[in-house]
């Protein structure tokens, strides 16, 4: 496939506007339009649709954006670090993954304190699900990976090495003004009667898990694409939904949270490769040990369990078996 006509794809949706688009890439409108319905034909999917102000992806365009958006991201890295090479730059940048609540805040912050300790240098961050970014470790596209055991859990590699960062209890989020909001913590049975959005399938599922133990079910009535369209749905009255305590500190500032009793919670790793690792790995897997218990709303008591239900004191420091 041409990665250009990628491109103009994805300025599409991000411009919402065949016009706007060709504008900014030189191309005339025509010439847009061609290269989205050639992309159409070629996928056999209808990627585009228009509506009263101008146009916008179709739920299977969204979903092919998404990626696109990250393979081309991934495209521009790649030829960065040819021209790198070519320049004899000895210094390739830090690859980072992260899923989207410890994108938002914990990850930069350990790259800010690690860059005022050792001095500026480059680096990239990719937001992505946990069992992506652990693949990606493998294949060596990244050089580190902070994920969590959120359902489906966390695969088992020997190629990897995985190290406990702490637990995370998950807390509600709500709008401002909500009949809950300043109490807490709360039982899942007062929220029982709340519609909640959900935006993954990890969180609803451990929504689901605490709910089923209480003897009540949460209506997940309405779906998000991402975590800032999941908090928009609950800054507007829409829902309630289930976040990671982490992220408290990252949010806007028309919603709050509120906490639970007995709350889920999941544990947070970061994953390395055994072999070949960037030798900045070493003192960033510090400062986030350090940004994660600062961003801790609460300390959970309890600690990771190992596959069999046992917990044991290597689990708080060093998984690298991979269970």
């Amino acid at each position: 496939m041409d990665l250009a006509v990628w491109r103009t794809f994805v300025t599409v949706c991000r411009l919402g506007s065949l016009s706007a688009a060709a504008a900014e890439l030189h191309h005339t409108q025509s010439a847009v339009s061609r290269q989205i319905a050639g992309l159409e034909r070629q996928l056999g999917v209808p990627l585009m649709e228009r509506h009263a102000r101008g146009v916008r992806p179709t739920p299977a365009g969204e979903a092919f954006r998404r990626h696109a958006l990250i393979t081309l991201n991934e495209a521009d890295r790649a030829v960065r670090a040819a021209r790198d090479v070519h320049d004899g730059a000895s210094d390739r940048p830090l690859a980072v993954g992260a899923p989207p609540s410890l994108a938002a805040g914990i990850v930069p912050e350990a790259i800010r304190a690690l860059q005022e300790q050792a001095g500026p240098f480059r680096w990239s961050l990719l937001p992505c699900l946990s069992a992506q970014l652990h693949h990606r470790v493998i294949t060596g596209d990244l050089d580190l990976a902070v994920v969590t055991d959120a359902p489906p859990g966390l695969p088992h590699d020997q190629r990897v090495e995985r190290r406990f960062l702490g637990l995370d209890d998950m807390v509600v989020v709500l709008p401002v003004g909500h009949p809950q909001a300043g109490h807490g913590p709360v039982p899942i049975r007062a929220l029982a009667d709340q519609t909640w959005v959900e935006d993954n399938d990890g969180s609803a599922a451990l929504l689901r898990q605490h709910a089923a133990r209480a003897g009540v079910s949460a209506r997940i009535d309405l779906t998000a694409a991402d975590l800032p369209g999941k908090l928009a749905l609950v800054a507007t009255g829409h829902a309630i939904a289930l976040i990671p305590g982490v992220l408290t500190r990252a949010l806007r500032a028309d919603v709050t949270t509120v906490g639970l009793v007995d709350p889920p919670i999941r544990g947070v790793y970061t994953v390395t490769p055994r072999r070949n690792s960037h030798p900045r790995t070493a003192p960033l897997l510090e400062q986030l040990a350090t940004a994660f218990a600062s961003n801790r709303p609460a300390q959970a008591a309890h600690q990771p369990a190992e596959p069999d239900g046992h917990t044991t004191a290597a689990a708080l420091h060093d998984v690298g078996t991979g269970s």
